[in-house]
């Protein structure tokens, strides 16, 4: 099964550029309703997942720190932090466009989405969870038809001898 009929293309995914500000970030996520999206380079590179808790860790870091040196926090601080300084990267590893079906379930079982690259390690898009588990119940649901199919099959068959 070619995993391209479950991409969403990154035209349709929100996503960040790892030059945004820590602001830009939390903007975005928040006017999307997103609480993890892909992190891209300016010339569409994978280069990681931003969570919404490695912005609280972040934060809470920052806090900490401004207590500790008695500075007061304002949210312009953020607009010269970049989402690269502090991405934790290795999540949500990509994928590439001809991974088996099987690798994007095993990957759906840990990640909400699964980023997809190309031969040329650029960002194409997404694969959800929801999408592959739509499949499976498909799939499932086509082997239990079949089973029930081949069994009605058999009846007749030995009903004719």
């Amino acid at each position: 099964m070619n995993i391209a009929s479950f991409l969403i293309p990154r035209s349709m995914v929100t996503y960040l550029y790892d030059d945004f500000s820590l602001r830009q970030a939390l903007e975005k996520m928040k006017y999307h309703g997103r609480t993890a999206v892909p992190v891209i380079t300016r010339d569409n590179k994978y280069v990681g997942t931003l969570k919404d808790g490695d912005l609280l860790w972040y934060l809470t870091d920052y806090m900490k720190n401004s207590e500790k040196n008695k500075k007061s926090v304002d949210f312009r601080d953020f607009e010269s932090v970049y989402v690269r300084d502090f991405l934790c990267r290795g999540d949500n590893l990509p994928v590439r466009i001809g991974t088996s079906y099987l690798e994007l379930v095993e990957r759906a079982i840990n990640q909400n989405f699964i980023p997809v690259i190309d031969d040329r390690d650029s960002f194409i898009g997404i694969v959800t969870r929801k999408s592959v588990i739509r499949q499976l119940s498909a799939d499932l649901k086509l082997s239990q038809y079949e089973k029930l199919f081949q069994a009605e099959n058999d009846h007749l068959t030995m009903d004719s001898i």
